[in-house]
């Protein structure tokens, strides 16, 4: 990758790679003129040397070093360690466990203990500029109404483990920047695909939801917990995801803030439903029933392989909580980067499950 004569590298340390969104924010970030240290663990190493030499070819624009968020010094040798803390003043803290069903210990393994080793670790850096800290929607747990970028602890009670940990990784986050830290957070809501293509690397969340569709050709009996038809279900695509975050992370007036990466006219969960029967090719009949004893339901194996639908899910029909993100909105006026409508790319979605059976919903850990 050509680079203008003269321009002096900036390098920024990034975990999360090669995931899904780490590996396509990194493509920004050259472009950006920066070097990227990526913190990658040994059993990715294969995978990761492999994308690296796709995006940066035989260049030393990507650097990767073997290493674990879960460990103090983040698994680091001291050598590794003294040269990433000298080299650089940036850093994206990406990697975390997105699951659901995610256990309370590895949820606080990862996302918590994970997210205070690299605060540890870039308080370190001999000039650290700023700290870029994905969180998600989801640190609202279940919230009765609306939550806003300026929320975090509101007395919320949390749907599972993924949720409670990711809150709890973000008011690490919030202590450390008002200690001092610079940094800057990022929330966006459900993450999925490429609006134009379709990609994407696990099928978790709506695709549960779209698989099953697909797999009931003609009509599909689906449960309807009370109150579901009328909650939002808040989804987003991986090119927004990573446009605002590439665009908010280059502002000066971004340090400090808080970014609700969210569609702000979402679908009701039946619209979404209707969508995505549409975009599969079948007819729902909804069939009410409580929402306690279907979960139990699909926790017994016959009926989770039948499905394929994660119980957790379920949470998610008839989820309180609205979401709002003024702030996000304002800083990114004017570059045409916002959320398109759900109904816009949910044909991509499902062009790209019936093409990719191959792909599965088990998460990096």
């Amino acid at each position: 990758m050509d680079r203008p004569t003269g321009v002096a590298l900036v390098t920024v340390f990034l975990t999360g790679f090669p995931g899904f969104l780490g590996s396509a924010l990194i493509e920004r970030l050259l472009d950006r003129d920066r070097r990227v240290a990526c913190l990658v663990q040994p059993k990715y190493r294969e995978e990761a040397g492999r994308r690296a030499a796709e995006l940066a070819g035989e260049d030393d624009e990507i650097r990767l070093y073997e290493g674990d968020i879960t460990e103090s010094d983040l698994g680091l040798d001291a050598d590794d360690r003294t040269e990433l803390q000298s080299e650089c003043t940036e850093a994206f803290h990406l990697a975390a466990v997105y699951d659901l069903g995610v256990s309370r210990a590895v949820g606080e393994a990862v996302n918590v203990d994970g997210t205070e080793h690299v605060l540890d670790f870039v308080e370190g850096f001999d000039d650290l500029q700023r700290l870029h800290y994905v969180s998600t929607c989801y640190v609202s747990g279940r919230h009765d109404g609306v939550f806003a970028e300026d929320d975090l602890d509101v007395g919320q009670t949390f749907n599972n483990h993924y949720e409670a940990t990711k809150f709890e990784a973000e008011v690490a986050v919030q202590e450390r920047m008002a200690a001092g830290i610079p940094a800057t957070i990022y929330r966006p809501a459900i993450v999925v695909g490429d609006s134009e293509t379709g990609r994407t690397e696990k099928y978790d969340g709506p695709y549960y939801l779209l698989k099953f569709l697909l797999d009931q050709p003609g009509v599909a009996a689906l449960p309807r917990p009370p109150g579901a038809g009328d909650c939002e279900i808040n989804v987003v695509p991986r090119d927004y995801v990573v446009d605002a975050i590439d665009h908010l992370s280059a502002l000066e007036a971004s340090e400090g803030e808080v970014y609700q990466l969210c569609d702000p006219n979402p679908p009701t969960v039946a619209e979404m439903t209707d969508a995505l029967a549409a975009a599969a090719g079948t007819r729902v009949l909804s069939v009410p029933a409580p929402k306690r004893p279907v979960k139990r339901a699909l926790a017994w194996q016959p009926v989770r392989r039948w499905t394929g639908i994660e119980p957790a899910v379920l949470d998610y029909f008839d989820h309180p909580t609205r979401y709002v993100g003024p702030r996000a909105r304002e800083h990114l006026a004017g570059t045409g980067i916002a959320p398109p409508p759900f109904e816009s790319y949910v044909e991509a979605m499902a062009r790209f499950v019936r093409g990719h059976p191959e792909i599965g919903s088990d998460a990096r850990a």
